[in-house]
Order: C-alpha cells, then structure tokens, then sequence
C-alpha cells in the first residue's frame, strides 16, 4: 500500500514547551502543503510544546516501582520476555544494564500516570515517553489529540487555504491480526484498541504480528482505521529518529549518560516532526 503515497519529511525547530508550533508547521509547509494532503504531526513534538512533560527526579520512587526497575527489567526481560518477543542482542544488552535508580523514578511515573501492565513494560509505558528530551525530563501523551489535530486543520485552512487531513502519529506499535488493531498505548484512534499494556506488546510480538506506527487523532474527512496505521506507517519511516530512537541511543548520539542530554545539545539536530504524504492518485490528477 505504500506504493500508493508519495511522503516528504518537513523541517521545523526543536519544539520546547511553550513555543508556538502552529506557527512554525504553517511555516515549514506552506510552500509545499496541496489539496488533499496529510499533514502528520508526531505526538512526542506537539506534547513537549505544550508543555506535557515531567522532571522525573521531582517523583518518590514506592517499593514497587524500585522492584521493576531493579529485578523485572534487569532480569526478566532480558533473560525470559526479550527472547519472547523477538528483541534485538542490542536491546536485551541495554535490558541487562537498566539504571535501577534512574529507572525506578520512570516506573514510579508509569504507576501514577498509567497502571501496573503499563509499568511493567520496557519502553513508551503508557505512552510516556524520554528520548529526545533532556535531563530526566519525559513527554506525556496527549490527552486532547482530537482537538489538537482538529485546530491544527482549522488553522492551515484559514491562514494557506488548503483542504487537509492532519494526523497525530506515535512511533508505539500498534498490531493488525485479521482486521483487528490493538495497541499497548492508551487513547488510539477510534478503530484502535487499547489493550493490556504489557500483554498486548508480548502477544503482538511474539506471534510476529504486523506492526505499525500508532494514528491517535486524524482531523479531516472519514477514512478507514487501516488507511490511517497505514499513514502513520509511512510518516514514521520517513520522519526518523531524530537523536535516537531510545533514551540509550540519544545519550549514545551525544556520548554522555541517559540523564546528561541538554536542550542545546538537541537543539543542533535536525529535527522532522512534520511529515507530507500526499496520495498518487492526486498526483496524476
């Protein structure tokens, strides 16, 4: 299917809170942005610039979350669920060296936020999310990514005149098994089941189920639930990583520890949260 679309990755600056990342996806698109387009956004970059992000350090570890950061990461997933799942020797490595003090504030905000099946997974726990961000700050999903997508449309048709679809897209998987989606991050699209946490992530890998990058709100005319995996599928292949796709491979990138990336240093990499994808079918027209 992705032979169908034509996508073109769009630059902007790094998004901290605060700033007005409407104003700089108009910018970046506007001389490119026709009829018909999807506009993705990631939702990592939207929820930073609304400011949806924790210092991690300001949380009181419990018992519990010291317990997963310390012997379920460390143990049981590198040495049981890993292989499962299918994980990569780089990723059951980074497992088997899991910070269990760092880590233990990451779960303890797992607990709160979300719930123990969420906790005890090893990456994007609810939806929470550290890489490309600094310190021991991480980005929270968004609790509103209808509205947002819906203004964000609204805005690009009053100020370029154009006629959208905008998504807001997550790079957490989101499985397909017979017409059937779920997802082990809470609020997908409709269409989408959020289902499990942990559970769902170990079935859908374990049974090498089709995967793709998550839609959370698409703001346009209807389309299917499978056009709109596929759509978040093609911005997220074409958007990258930005400073690595894990906190391990970010720190790598900088070559400091998890908890030493600065907003300057990510402030110099080259940052992709907007995505074009146009259909072929436009482009023949």
């Amino acid at each position: 299917m992705a032979g169908r679309y034509k996508s073109v990755a769009v630059q902007t600056p790094y998004w901290k809170p605060k700033d007005d990342y409407t104003k700089d996806i108009i910018l970046a698109i506007k001389n490119t942005v026709a009829d018909g387009d999807f506009v993705t956004i990631s939702e990592k970059a939207l929820s930073t610039a609304l400011g949806n992000i924790v210092d991690e350090k300001t949380l009181k570890p419990s018992r519990s979350a010291r317990f997963i950061a310390k012997y379920w990461m460390r143990i049981v997933w590198p040495y049981i669920l890993g292989p499962i799942c299918h994980l990569r020797k780089k990723t059951i490595d980074y497992l088997r060296s899991y910070p269990p003090e760092e880590g233990s504030y990451h779960k303890q905000l797992a607990l709160e936020r979300g719930n123990l099946l969420e906790a005890l997974a090893f990456g994007s726990e609810g939806g929470i999310d550290g890489s490309n961000l600094p310190y021991t700050y991480v980005c929270l999903p968004l609790d509103n990514s209808e509205e947002v997508a819906s203004n964000l449309r609204e805005q690009i048709e009053k100020q370029l005149g154009k006629h959208v679809w905008v998504a807001i897209v997550d790079t957490d998987k989101t499985y397909s098994l017979w017409g059937f989606h779920f997802t082990p991050r809470p609020k997908p699209m409709r269409g989408i089941h959020s289902l499990g946490g942990v559970l769902a992530y170990i079935v859908g890998r374990f049974l090498k189920l089709k995967k793709r990058a998550t839609p959370l709100a698409v703001a346009g005319p209807k389309i299917t639930t499978e056009e709109a995996i596929e759509i978040a599928k093609i911005a997220n292949r074409t958007r990258g990583s930005g400073a690595g796709k894990t906190v391990w491979d970010m720190a790598n990138t900088f070559t400091v520890s998890i908890t030493e990336v600065t907003w300057e240093m990510l402030n110099k990499v080259k940052h992709l949260p907007v995505v074009i994808i146009r259909r072929q079918t436009q482009m023949n027209q």
